[in-house]
């Protein structure tokens, strides 16, 4: 495998050196030390390495360097440098921390080669154990997130009970408090009402009551788009079959004998609602 190496400075002979010596594992290519050339080759040749081969370099040339780190650094290109000690110390001083490795000539090419080398390996290393962490991290969260939403308990659904008998009321409400939220309306006119504010997601009603009939409110359910979906189940005292096929013309859910039997009412409302 060979990194790409882009190459800019005055140092010829450092140059020379990649291009003549260094190519059965690197891919050269040089550019100016202008700002605009440089960020152009980056995008199209696509560097592994950056490295800046110092030769009595302008402080205007090594300033143009030092705005390039950013840009650099986002895509995580190194910045090595190359040349005379006096040389890479002036660098340094004006782009303090910019490089990320200093070689100091005169400096025999497999060394150069073993550095640069030793330092794209260390990046990339570091670059897939980045990738790693961020993906355990995201891992973890998302299972913190589902043992959080595991351990939310489930909103619990509501039930209406309409019926004009209280004590009947009363006993249905024992039935269901333990599993679900339960209103209690004494009449169809009660419940009506109380369905223009609030939702349920299941009515419990009484098939014989006075003043409006359990079919009579149920015609109105149905006749309204707010509450014409929520299921119904009737609740009956009247055993003769004419009368059961009349209610079940309405099409309610199911229907249930007074008195009620409490596992059947919990597995009629579950059937319906969970």
């Amino acid at each position: 495998m060979k990194y790409k190496v882009l190459l800019t400075g005055k140092n010829d002979s450092a140059i020379d050196d990649f291009f003549m010596q260094m190519g059965d594992n690197f891919e050269v290519m040089t550019t100016s030390a202008r700002y605009e050339d440089i960020a152009r080759h980056m995008t199209y040749f696509m560097p592994d390495i950056f490295v800046y081969c110092l030769y009595n370099e302008s402080r205007d040339d090594i300033v143009q360097i030092a705005n390039l780190k950013l840009r650099l650094s986002k895509a995580n290109i190194p910045l090595v440098i190359i040349g005379l000690k006096e040389d890479c110390d002036e660098f340094e001083k004006i782009a303090v921390n910019a490089a990320n490795l200093t070689l100091y000539r005169p400096v025999a090419v497999g060394v150069v080669q073993e550095k640069l080398i030793s330092l794209l390996k260390e990046r990339r290393f570091m670059e897939v154990v980045d990738i790693q962490s961020a993906n355990a991290a995201a891992a973890r969260k998302a299972a913190e997130q589902e043992a959080a939403r595991k351990e939310e308990p489930a909103q619990r659904k509501h039930v209406l009970v309409v019926d004009d008998n209280a004590m009947m009321l009363k006993v249905i409400k024992e039935h269901l408090h333990d599993k679900y939220d339960v209103a209690t309306a004494a009449s169809g006119k009660i419940a009506l009402k109380f369905l223009e504010r609030k939702r349920t997601d299941l009515i419990l009603l009484d098939y014989e009551m006075p003043d409006e009939s359990g079919p009579a409110v149920l015609e109105k359910l149905r006749a309204s788009d707010e509450t014409k979906d929520i299921p119904v189940i009737f609740l009956t005292g009247v055993t003769e079959s004419k009368k059961i096929k009349e209610a079940l013309v309405l099409k309610p859910q199911s229907y249930l004998l007074k008195p009620v039997d409490r596992d059947k009412l919990m597995a009629a409302i579950a059937k319906e609602i969970g």
